[in-house]
């Protein structure tokens, strides 16, 4: 079940509650009572990336994973299509 979190449009109240995917976007505000005063907000992810892959090789950051100072030419010459041949449309084919 998500958490989803609350914010009053009118009083400012917050509230966090622990609900199925399909409850209400909307309630009555449980400080000042306003009818459907509460308002589901868009929270934070709970999780991070951890450990190698794409992240944690600069991959979020705009590089491709390669080496300071390497050219393009080098590494398209490793792999066609720039992806350094990690990807399976480079993986080794098996012969007929």
């Amino acid at each position: 079940m998500p958490l989803y979190e609350y914010r009053c449009q009118s009083c400012g109240e917050k509230e966090e509650k622990l609900q199925g995917f399909n409850a209400p976007t909307e309630h009555d505000c449980p400080r000042c009572g306003k009818p459907l005063g509460m308002h589901r907000e868009i929270s934070l992810a709970s999780f991070s990336l951890a450990g190698g892959g794409w992240h944690a090789q600069g991959y979020v950051n705009g590089s491709s994973g390669k080496k300071a100072g390497s050219s393009p030419a080098k590494a398209e010459a490793s792999a066609p299509g720039g992806c350094a041949g990690g990807c399976a449309c480079h993986a080794a084919k098996p012969s007929k």
